[in-house]
């Protein structure tokens, strides 16, 4: 199995600031992409941030200019680090990992953390 460890999160006020982090481990053979979702009161789970193997990082339009992934797929961990937040930023933030296994070496799957609550309000 894949296991994502986040950590960070926690309650802020608007404006202010939060870093998350996130550590994958178990069964990957090859690491694709690093990420973050999130799924806010009543709405679907969206996409936050992402960063390929490549380097490659898309972001939401609504975090751009506020929000900064980054990582190293090598060491098998990323970063989201959270500026200028918003109460519409709240949300249970969850770590997302595109890899695949050594036990499944045939296709690419997707695997999530538990998540961590963000919470901005004053």
């Amino acid at each position: 199995q894949v296991q994502l460890v986040e950590s960070g999160g926690g309650l802020v006020q608007p404006g202010g600031s939060l870093a998350l982090s996130c550590a994958a481990s178990g069964r990957i053979f090859r690491l694709n992409a690093l990420g973050w979702y999130r799924r806010g009161p009543g709405k679907q789970r969206e996409l936050v941030a992402r960063i390929t193997r490549e380097g490659d990082t898309t972001y939401a339009d609504s975090v751009k200019g506020r929000f900064n992934i980054s990582g190293d797929i090598n060491k098998k961990v990323v970063y989201l680090q959270m500026n200028a937040l918003k109460p519409e930023d709240t949300a249970v933030y969850y770590c997302y990992a595109r890899c695949i296994r050594w036990d499944v070496l045939s296709r690419e799957d997707d695997y999530w953390g538990q998540g961590t609550q963000v919470t901005v309000s004053s």
